[in-house]
């Protein structure tokens, strides 16, 4: 099997409250962009991929299909270490193609991708609300409407002044007590100088974890915060290759680790980076970027084969409007199925790909 075709799109859909508007250190959004990515093969079938749009660090801008092109056309989908070894891509581009790669893969053997991935070890997989930055009312009101449809488990985002981190959490506590568990992430937004006092007072606050305090260079502060406080320290943006990972782990520099495609370049990458955390102890949770159905798809698919994804997974795909598949995935009390369709397991809606387009 060769892949004979690549087409990309770009797609948004509107999200809806308590998901809109998400603000975040670096802006508030209503909506998510990804770029969809669609494979052709020589014994016809299609496989789709899903990537979030870069707009932080812009390592790709425009419309860069002819360059995804001449990558993957001529391959074999199950030829992924090689792509591994010979992309030049960068980690987001080339874990869109991937994840199209692996959804070719599991139709042309009938499989739903976690059987190809090591089989399951769990079938149903726990979601984590997730929340914007918002002042106390509003975070006390947010977390009790999150706690009575059924989830265990809050991540607000944070980072823009620790004052207001500290409200936002004593509005989120003085709402639900302890009944959510409750991370919060400041997106890489302060220094050392802040971030240090900033774990010692959420010490009180019971946090399952503070991710990404600081610049994700910054690993040897993150084992030096580990040692400083009782707040647990998880780290994202720092998750990138197998290598890096294996640094952060060597120095104890993160209690939970959240990879995710785009940052570790596909779905093997993730798997690489989790298995180096399970061998460690470490736990992960699968990190998300207002994901639509195919990476959620993924989501659940690497989640459902790694047994060291034991916490809830974070999730905003009860915030979409729409998602470019039919049937949509479901969420029954803060858990969502895994697919057992080949491949990703759910189906793209063309008529609603035409609707959302950009």
């Amino acid at each position: 099997m060769r892949i004979t075709k690549l087409n990309s799109l770009l797609v948004s859909i509107p999200q809806k409250p308590p998901i809109a508007p998400y603000q975040s250190r670096y802006r508030a959004t209503s909506a998510k962009e990804a770029v969809l990515i669609r494979l052709e093969t020589d014994t016809g079938l299609v496989g789709w991929g899903e990537t979030p749009v870069d707009w932080i660090a812009q390592s790709f801008t425009g419309n860069p299909e002819e360059m995804m092109r001449k990558e993957a056309v001529g391959r074999d989908p199950f030829d992924l270490e090689a792509w591994y070894a010979e992309t030049k891509l960068g980690s987001y581009l080339a874990s869109g193609v991937e994840m199209a790669m692996w959804d070719l893969m599991g139709k042309a053997t009938g499989q739903p991708l976690y059987k190809l991935l090591g089989g399951a070890v769990r079938k149903k997989v726990e979601l984590a609300a997730c929340m914007g930055i918002r002042p106390y009312d509003e975070a006390k009101a947010i977390a009790k409407q999150y706690l009575e449809q059924g989830f265990t488990t809050l991540k607000t985002k944070a980072g823009r002044k620790a004052e207001e981190d500290l409200e936002m959490v004593r509005g989120i506590r003085d709402g639900v007590g302890d009944r959510l568990k409750l991370r919060i992430d400041p997106n890489q937004g302060y220094s050392p100088e802040v971030a240090f006092p900033l774990a010692r007072d959420l010490e009180k606050y019971n946090l399952e974890y503070f991710e990404q305090p600081m610049p994700q260079s910054l690993i040897g502060e993150a084992a030096r915060l580990r040692r400083h406080t009782t707040t647990p320290i998880g780290l994202n943006e720092s998750i990138t290759t197998p290598e890096i990972v294996l640094q952060i782990l060597q120095l104890h520099a993160a209690d939970i680790i959240l990879p995710d495609t785009y940052q570790c370049a596909g779905i093997l990458g993730v798997k690489k980076v989790s298995a180096l955390a399970e061998a460690a102890g470490v736990p992960c949770v699968f990190h998300c970027a207002h994901d639509l159905g195919l990476k959620t798809a993924a989501m659940l698919h690497v989640v459902a084969s790694s047994p060291g994804y034991t916490l809830a997974n974070d999730c905003t795909y009860y915030g979409l409007e729409d998602d470019i598949i039919s049937p949509l995935h479901r969420i029954d009390k803060g858990f969502m199925n895994v697919p057992e369709g080949p491949g990703l397991g759910v189906a793209v809606d063309e008529a609603k790909i035409n609707k959302y387009r950009v």
